[in-house]
């Protein structure tokens, strides 16, 4: 018979190191859950192991964690120009046959934090010692976390939402895996994350241990972000203006090297520490920072590039080799992230929250409003904007492209918006690799194969689960 995959290692195998991680609870290194649970002390300690694995090496370079699926998605698109080394396979959009690295880790890593969250809502489920505000506060970061990890497993294994919700999409587990369940709908998978993520926005609380964990902007933001996919836009809407209350634009910090996570507009990150630190795995710093002691892998393509005026504090691209116009692939270098092994990773930012609230507005016909809003970030970042004055179609477009600007290198933006969208991406300008890396809308290389381990495991998937993608 075979036997799921899904690791149910307990949580000690979290706490790597015994030292305190920026002065957060202590990560739990014992499976009694009796004892975890009677406090919440022992929940936060529980949640500590869980966060530090989202942000720890757990397999290879460009497999690292929630990062490297970040990425590995940048590096799909148009606006960035991988050199060599790591992510190359990405890079070329030929990653995705059942037995790659690629697809292995992206079904794993989702799996194993959703099985590590299905423990810690087990054991607050069951405590006879937490209080219900404890309980409760637990139980709406948990429920956030378990559906952020379902949406990338929906974003990577299947077609778009609207593309056809009737085909099949991964299992959904909403306790400790025992046995491998079958495939589920995309209808019933996201119906599964936006259920999560309605108990998150009424449970979690507005109050945090430090960033790197879920609070209720948080819990907004990924229902935005998930709303924004299924074209749920008046949800995306709300959403999206209760993420970002509270976090201030602040254009100056796009000269400070996108590396630490106390920045007013950073609503969640991935801290490091010197002694806790990923190391060289750090992306995208250790592969867009050509000149810090990093990879120094990643270049910009000049089409993307000249979309920034001159005066745009994002203009952070020069020509590190002295090429002038020259096509080569390491035209333009790019001093957004800075690397050291201290450097924080970004997960979501309000300006994101900004334009997804553009967006929707846009969509839903107010266009006053979103131009408005749209005109708030360009004027910030950029002294010298002038409103557009778009409206319709060509005012949503404008949204796209700034969506671009904004968050280049972060979460892989362009690529989330065309397979969202239904839309190609063609490679221009200096690209190494061009034409056999563009994606044509709908591409089946927008998404991954089931893992063959995966199959070989779980009885209730089989090889045709493969046969049409």
């Amino acid at each position: 018979m075979k036997k799921i995959i899904l690791t149910l290692v307990f949580i000690s195998l979290l706490s790597s190191c015994d030292k305190d991680y920026l002065n957060e609870p202590k990560p739990t290194s014992t499976v009694n859950s009796e004892v975890i649970f009677n406090s919440r002390d022992g929940a936060d300690a529980f949640m500590s192991g869980i966060l530090r694995r989202s942000r720890s090496q757990f397999t290879s370079v460009d497999s690292g964690g929630l990062y490297s699926m970040y990425f590995a998605r940048v590096n799909k698109g148009n606006d960035l120009v991988l050199g060599q080394m790591w992510y190359l396979f990405d890079y070329a959009n030929d990653n995705r046959e059942p037995t790659y690295r690629r697809t292995k880790f992206s079904w794993e890593y989702p799996y194993y934090m959703i099985n590590q969250l299905n423990i810690f809502i087990k054991g607050v489920k069951e405590s006879k010692s937490l209080s219900q505000k404890d309980a409760d506060e637990s139980l709406g970061q948990a429920y956030a976390m378990r559906a952020f990890h379902y949406f990338q497993l929906a974003l990577e294994f299947q077609h778009a939402f609207n593309y056809d919700p009737t085909l099949p999409a991964p299992p959904i587990y909403d306790e400790p895996a025992k046995e491998g369940k079958p495939m589920s709908t995309m209808k019933e998978l996201y119906d599964f994350i936006v259920a999560d993520l309605t108990q998150a926005v009424a449970l979690t609380p507005e109050t945090r241990i430090n960033k790197s964990y879920v609070d209720k902007s948080v819990a907004n933001g990924i229902l935005a972000r998930v709303y924004q996919t299924m074209d749920n836009w008046s949800g995306a809407e709300t959403a999206a203006a209760n993420a970002q209350n509270g976090y201030s634009l602040n254009a100056a910090e796009y000269g400070n090297g996108f590396d630490d996570m106390s920045s007013s507009e950073w609503m969640w990150a991935m801290p490091q520490t010197s002694d806790q630190s990923n190391y060289y795995y750090i992306a995208p710093h250790a592969f867009t920072d050509n000149v810090n002691d990093g990879y120094g892998l990643a270049f910009w393509n000049t089409d993307f590039v000249n979309l920034f005026s001159e005066t745009d504090v994002r203009n952070t691209f020069f020509d590190i080799y002295g090429v002038g116009d020259s096509p080569v692939y390491y035209a333009r270098a790019s001093s957004k992230f800075t690397f050291s092994f201290t450097s924080d990773i970004p997960i979501m930012r309000s300006a994101e929250m900004l334009l997804i609230e553009a967006e929707a507005k846009a969509r839903l016909g107010n266009d006053t409003a979103a131009a408005n809003l749209l005109y708030e970030l360009q004027s910030d970042r950029d002294p010298n904007a002038v409103a557009s004055g778009n409206t319709g179609n060509a005012l949503i477009e404008e949204i796209l492209v700034e969506r671009r600007k904004e968050l280049y290198g972060e979460i892989g933006v362009e690529w989330f918006d065309a397979k969202r969208l239904r839309r190609g991406i063609t490679r221009t300008g200096n690209h190494r690799v061009k034409d056999p890396a563009s994606l044509t809308a709908d591409d089946k290389k927008f998404f991954l194969k089931i893992p063959q381990v995966e199959i070989d495991a779980n009885e209730n998937i089989d090889d045709s689960v493969n046969s049409n993608r």
